[in-house]
């Protein structure tokens, strides 16, 4: 059941992938191009999950090969609330400064931006890598596990910089969240359409880092409700699985892509396999 709800999810997430793709005006706003990496990034980790759920169902993987699935999962899993925090401060920019927008916010600055939040995802756990290749013997490495985190990364510091890392990651996402929303509250008192729409989307992107926050207490959550029901432990972990990791990236289409007039007319151009007007494109452009 996890496994084809994650192929369904990225099913409507390739919907929004080949949107994008089929339409290049979208390639010149900051906002759409923030957009498909979370829509890209979900689906990479979705497919990773789904491959994770298949093999551990049928049989433990090999160590290495785990090493290899974790490392994909973890940075797109630290990707997500980073993400957010940039698409937040777009919409900050874009109604605080709106002269200043497309300087500051430039598609080049973009594509910066988005390979410093992958840079910073391979930093948080790159360390937990070389640690186990220096630490574990090469038996390890050739045996095979039920493929999760704490079972690949045993040495008890990792757990801690993990923790430390994640609490890093938040309080700078939530800073980032709490300034902009804010600085759009004030801004959208002047009763703009866009200051009100940019100050209600940093309330889902806080929505969606909320259910972000979730995986990284899943751990948690896992162990003790095991501890109380052991006999249902593997219900439990695969349930929890299911209503914390999958489900909410089925938000991120549904809010960002569905809700966005331009996006969506553009979406249900592609679906019948119609072309796009030139007025249409030229808005997008300027938008």
């Amino acid at each position: 059941m996890a496994a084809a709800l994650c192929i369904a999810i990225n099913y409507i997430n390739g919907l929004m992938v080949h949107t994008f793709h089929k339409n290049h005006g979208l390639h010149l706003n900051p906002r759409y191009i923030l957009f498909m990496h979370l829509v890209v990034n979900d689906m990479l980790l979705l497919s990773q999950v789904s491959l994770l759920l298949l093999t551990d169902l049928l049989f433990n993987i090999n160590v290495a090969i785990c090493i290899c699935l974790l490392l994909i999962v973890v940075c797109t899993n630290t990707n997500t609330p980073l993400n957010l925090a940039a698409m937040a401060l777009e919409c900050y920019i874009a109604v605080c400064f709106p002269l200043r927008h497309a300087q500051i916010c430039s598609v080049k600055k973009t594509h910066l931006v988005i390979g410093l939040i992958w840079v910073m995802s391979w930093l948080a756990v790159l360390p937990d890598v070389f640690v186990a290749l220096g630490t574990e013997p090469l038996s390890f490495f050739l045996s095979r596990v039920f493929c999760v985190r704490d079972r690949v990364f045993r040495n008890p510091l990792l757990k801690e910089k993990r923790d430390a890392s994640y609490i890093i990651f938040l309080v700078l996402v939530w800073f980032i969240l709490f300034y902009t929303y804010f600085k759009i509250l004030f801004a959208a008192k002047g009763a703009s359409a866009d200051a009100r729409k940019a100050r209600n989307t940093v309330v889902l992107h806080g929505f969606q880092l909320l259910l972000s926050m979730l995986t990284y207490v899943w751990p948690l959550f896992v162990e003790g409700l095991s501890a109380l029901f052991p006999e249902g432990a593997l219900s439990i972990r695969f349930s929890l699985f299911i209503l914390i990791q999958i489900l909410p990236r089925l938000i991120s289409p549904v809010i960002y892509g569905l809700r966005d007039r331009t996006f969506r007319k553009l979406l249900l151009k592609v679906l019948p396999g119609s072309s796009m007007e030139g007025p249409l494109m030229i808005r997008i452009i300027k938008r």
